[in-house]
């Protein structure tokens, strides 16, 4: 009783546990139905392909305006509970009729709709009303929304301790650094280390202001939605990763660090105290990290660094033989070209609603960048300059949305006027 009232105290607390995983924790994967948000999406799709080659039913799915590629989703998986935006609702019943799918308009409803697994690869803080209902509801939660990490960590680990819900989160560094912290004890951690490819434009050139979307776009080694390749070409995704590390493992950003890994095998490693290192290393498809979070989800974190690890299901895609084999590089990424990287620490350091405006001036300038609007490293001058305005206060799901709203309209008003000189010494031209 006392060890629970403890845990209990730790998870409203927000604190990181001190005690050494115990290996009993560790249990075999019981998951044998997922629900799926952002279906239609990269991760999504993917998801969905590790969900068909372990044989697991599909009990809900959630999309936004892509109805061919959900409606053959329904039509092979054959989810009882469907959920799509509002504006395509109407024809998605219809087209979705006599499918046995019932179909709203509220992927929260889809969160909370008890199953094994939630997969949320929902992009953006459209995300984090979802992964709050999940967690409060008490589900297992695999987590690919960065965005509900980023921008309101404490707000979801509060729904979490309240409901009982746990998270394993997708990405592969952070599955990776999850694998790297089973059975290891917080207190022993010097570093989390989070790798990156370095992008595109790792090699050059030099001058970046003339990158087009097309070039920001080609990501070396990994496949991609638009938002998070061209996020990787500024090193922004990585800032972002880094924050979401500090919070899903109860580390101040000073122990988080990135080191350049063009060669994307090594995804994540943890430096102890001893001096001794222990990375995570794999070949760059995301069903392998996917799989991992689903199997890991029922017994994931209910709190900061409630690292319990999992049983792992069967191979997939068939990367068995992958052989380790040629050269390994790392080098400490250049701050003075890619500055976006830098600022996301400023973020995080300042915290309240920085990381909230943050996010939102990226994803604005992400979208002005696509249209052609403003440059390339236009971005990272956005991204400053609303750091420089933001409003004070405390995180709460409320202030969180009026932050958000806020720094969009800013971010669309500095794009359509011209965004004018940055003077902060954190980005350069």
């Amino acid at each position: 009783m006392k060890r629970e009232q403890a845990e209990s105290g730790a998870a409203q607390s927000g604190q990181a546990p001190s005690g050494q995983v115990q290996a009993s924790a560790v249990q075999a994967s019981a998951v044998q139905a997922i629900a799926v948000l952002g279906s239609t999406g990269s991760i999504g799709t993917q998801a969905l392909d590790v969900a068909r080659e372990r044989g697991w039913q599909v009990t809900a799915l959630a999309a936004g305006r892509n109805l061919d590629l959900l409606e053959a989703q329904v039509r092979e998986f054959r989810p009882g509970l469907v959920s799509v935006e509002e504006g395509v609702l109407g024809e998605a019943r219809s087209r979705l009729a006599g499918l046995g799918a019932q179909v709203i308009a509220d992927p929260s409803e889809v969160a909370a709709r008890r199953t094994d697994v939630v997969v949320n690869a929902m992009s953006g803080l459209i995300g984090l009303a979802p992964t709050r209902a999940a967690l409060e509801a008490g589900q297992a939660v695999a987590l690919a929304t960065k965005e509900a990490m980023v921008t309101a960590a404490h707000l979801m680990w509060q729904a979490a301790a309240v409901g009982g819900g746990r998270v394993v989160p997708v990405d592969s560094e952070h599955t990776g650094m999850f694998q790297c912290l089973t059975g290891e004890d917080m207190a022993d951690v010097a570093e989390l280390i989070l790798t990156a490819s370095g992008g595109p434009f790792r090699l050059g050139p030099d001058d970046l202001s003339g990158v087009t979307p097309e070039q920001a776009l080609r990501h070396p080694s990994w496949s991609m939605g638009p938002k998070v390749t061209l996020d990787s070409a500024t090193l922004l995704n990585k800032g972002l990763e880094v924050m979401e590390c500090a919070s899903l493992y109860g580390l101040p950003l000073s122990q988080v660090g990135v080191v350049v890994h063009p060669q994307s095998i090594v995804h994540a490693a943890v430096r102890f105290r001893d001096g001794s290192l222990k990375a995570q290393f794999g070949p760059t498809d995301m069903r392998l990290p996917i799989a991992y979070a689903i199997d890991a989800a029922p017994t994931g974190m209910q709190r900061p660094g409630d690292v319990r690890g999992a049983r792992r299901g069967p191979e997939v895609a068939s990367h068995g033989s992958w052989p380790l084999l040629g050269d390994w590089e790392f080098r400490a990424p250049d701050l003075r070209r890619f500055p976006c990287l830098e600022l996301a620490y400023r973020a995080g350091n300042a915290g309240g609603l920085a990381p909230v405006v943050l996010n939102a001036a990226d994803e604005i300038a992400v979208d002005a960048f696509l249209a052609g609007q403003i440059g390339f490293m236009d971005i990272p001058r956005l991204i400053e300059r609303l750091l420089d305005e933001t409003p004070g206060g405390d995180l709460t799901w409320d202030s969180l949305n009026e932050a958000d709203a806020w720094a969009r309209v800013r971010a669309r008003e500095l794009c359509a006027g011209g965004l004018g000189n940055s003077t902060g010494s954190g980005v350069r031209a």
